[in-house]
């Protein structure tokens, strides 16, 4: 540094004699001196290193001693060092201040997603790399998966999962150190798998440094500082981001702590109101279980009970037998039950919503009793609907209250029913009898005797009492059979009570789902007919199902000659007339022949030429008459059962005398 004999510095002691010095000695100490000064300056300024070199030869001035010299090139280096220490402590103040920044700015996020992002955000501000991330550890799954980054530009570094062990993050995860590398690529003290080195290179990356994510010595995820050049990490940038990491722990830990306690609040407030509801649910369900129950017993009949439940629920109220018979119903139509929804919820035992109705069955037990359903309410909620399977329990009470009534009320129809039809009562006491329970015997009335091969035999007499009571009849067991006492329904000319029976057989083993037979006969009027008509019937059923003829219902008329060899007064008029009517009906209108060629053509051997042989005709007019007989008769009138009554028909109607009026009844 350039200076001039005339400045003076004090305590420099140059001045030796009062004068100016200007000899070579002080004028070189001078020179030292002011460049020792200059030192300090730069380093008050905190310039850069470059400027503490010293100055080129030309300008020092008078060359310096070497004793001079070295102490200025010593003081230079001291210098330096200083600087150096001055820098460290500046960039380890500027670090802490930005670790108690990011602490604090950790401190007041809530949201465990908004930590996450802001500790990768702070750890590439404070670091200067190009990408910052961070993995969590899988305790489960045994692994760390990456969960937020800063600058990734790809899409699978940004879902890729490290095993424990695996590449630099899986290594720092499960040995609880940091580790760096300058290019992770040719980095052989690494694990490297095939995922994680083309996500790493996908991304470009070269330099990575991790450290741990630790709680205690728990470690729960991994924080990542890396460049896409090549570089090596310095242990101040290792040490800083091992702080940030220590800080990120906690804030995560903090953060997933206030979450979980979120979480629980908000769980347990919703439980508190949970309860409350249920409480209010279990008062209203009571409230309602004691008022249905109140109607029960104090006597009140279906009616009662459909129009209460519809005004607890707000909705309308429809109650159905076991069979579908509407029982009654309350602000809302008529309508049959889904049978679908019915069975769903007898198997189930919960209500069951079918467009937009609600099904309860009526169950005592596994026996289904009925049904309720439920109209205008398609948005029953959980309560309401305890609330309606309530109600289904309170009207199988009234139910089988009213089946205890309708059992005895059944046990004084069936021991009248067997004093009519054993004959053993006093004749005259048995229509004010019949009376009291609502039957008229002054009516024609007839009789069938049921069997059913799949239900049970008590199914069968409630599926015929159900019959009895909707027609005004009996029902009973007789004799260890079922015993059906009924309103003839024909008691005129036509099919007569084989087609009531054949009706009863079709209805009773729809309802029990197997066949039932039932034999007929009838009808009678007075209680003295009732045991004849009893036995008659009996024998019918007997013989329908000697005939194979299970599941079908007739009268001893309906069976033919058959009928005719087993009832006790034989028809034999009404036989003929049952069978050759139509052809008989024909020969009298038009005064044809048509009996006396059948009867020749069954003689004959069924033999149309002979036939026509015995009649004297051409075989056409025989072919002519036949075909005009199968349209009388029907076009199974050659059949052999059929054949076989026509001809006992024909030979029963050869030998009846010609007086005889039963003989052939008038058209």
């Amino acid at each position: 540094m350039p200076t001039t004999g005339n400045t003076a510095s004090p305590g420099t002691g140059a001045d030796t004699g009062g004068g100016t010095g200007t000899g070579t000695g002080a004028g070189q100490s001078w020179t030292a001196l002011r460049h020792l000064r200059h030192l300090l300056d730069l380093l008050d300024q905190g310039a850069p290193a470059e400027q503490f070199a010293p100055p080129p030869a030309s300008a020092r001035g008078p060359r310096l001693d070497e004793p001079d010299a070295a102490v200025v090139a010593e003081a230079t280096r001291v210098a330096l060092r200083i600087r150096r220490t001055l820098g460290q402590h500046r960039r380890r103040e500027a670090e802490l201040a930005a670790l108690f920044d990011t602490a604090g700015d950790l401190a007041r996020l809530r949201d465990p997603d908004a930590v996450l992002k802001a500790i990768v955000r702070r750890a590439k501000l404070l670091l200067g790399t190009d990408v910052t991330y961070l993995s969590l550890n899988d305790d489960e799954a045994g692994d760390t998966y990456m969960r937020v980054t800063d600058g990734s530009v790809s899409a699978a570094f940004q879902q890729v999962r490290l095993g424990m062990g695996e590449g630099l993050g899986g290594l720092v995860a499960s040995t609880a150190r940091p580790y760096s590398t300058g290019d992770y690529r040719d980095d052989r003290r690494f694990r490297h798998t095939t995922t994680i080195d083309g996500a790493v290179t996908e991304e470009g990356l070269r330099a990575i440094l991790g450290v741990p994510l630790r709680l205690g010595t728990r470690v729960i995820g991994v924080l990542y500082a890396a460049d896409r050049t090549a570089r090596t990490f310095t242990p101040d940038e290792v040490a800083l981001l091992s702080s940030l990491a220590d800080h990120a722990a906690i804030a995560i830990d903090s953060a997933r702590l206030l979450d979980e306690t979120r979480s629980a609040l908000v769980d347990l407030n919703a439980a508190s109101r949970t309860i409350e509801a249920h409480s209010d649910a279990m008062r209203r369900a009571e409230d309602a279980h004691d008022r249905l129950t109140d109607l029960v017993l104090r006597g009140a009949d279906i009616s009662d009970v459909a129009t209460a439940i519809g005004a607890v629920l707000q909705g309308g109220t429809l109650i159905h037998d076991a069979d579908g018979t509407e029982l009654a119903r309350s602000g809302t139509d008529s309508g049959q039950p889904s049978a679908r929804a019915v069975a769903a919820s007898r198997t189930g035992g919960r209500a069951v919503s079918a467009d937009g109705t609600w099904v309860c069955a009526v169950l005592a037990g596994p026996e289904l009793l009925g049904s309720i359903a439920l109209t205008g309410r398609p948005d029953l909620g959980d309560a309401d609907r305890r609330l309606f399977e309530r109600a289904g329990v309170v009207t199988a009470l009234l139910l089988l209250q009213r089946r205890s009534v309708a059992e005895t009320e059944d046990r004084v129809r069936g021991e009248l029913l067997g004093d009519l039809l054993t004959g053993a009562a006093d004749p005259a006491s048995l229509p004010a009898r019949a009376r009291r329970v609502g039957v008229n015997l002054d009516h024609p009335h007839a009789v069938f005797v049921l069997h059913s091969a799949t239900a049970p035999r008590q199914r069968l007499l409630a599926a015929a009492a159900r019959v009895a009571h909707s027609r005004k009849g009996l029902a009973g067991l007789h004799h260890d059979d079922v015993v059906l006492v009924l309103p003839a329904e024909h008691t005129g000319p036509g099919p007569g009570v084989g087609a009531d029976a054949a009706g009863l057989a079709g209805e009773l083993g729809q309802g029990l789902g197997g066949p039932v037979t039932v034999g007929a006969a009838g009808p009678v009027t007075g209680p003295g007919r009732f045991p004849d008509a009893h036995a008659e019937a009996l024998r019918c059923r007997t013989a329908l199902r000697a005939l194979g003829r299970e599941g079908s219902g007739a009268a001893l008329g309906d069976l033919g000659f058959l009928g005719v060899l087993l009832g006790d007064q034989t028809d034999l008029g009404g036989y003929v007339r049952r069978t050759l009517g139509p052809v008989l009906d024909y020969d009298a209108r038009r005064g044809t022949e048509l009996v006396h060629t059948l009867r020749t053509y069954f003689d004959e051997g069924t033999s149309r030429s002979r036939a026509a042989e015995a009649l004297h005709v051409h075989v056409n007019t025989v072919v002519q008459r036949l075909d005009r007989i199968g349209r009388l008769l029907g076009h199974d009138w050659q059949r052999p059962e059929r054949a076989l009554e026509l001809q006992l028909a024909l030979r029963v109607h050869r030998v009846q005398r010609p007086d005889d009026s039963a003989a052939l009844p008038p058209a």
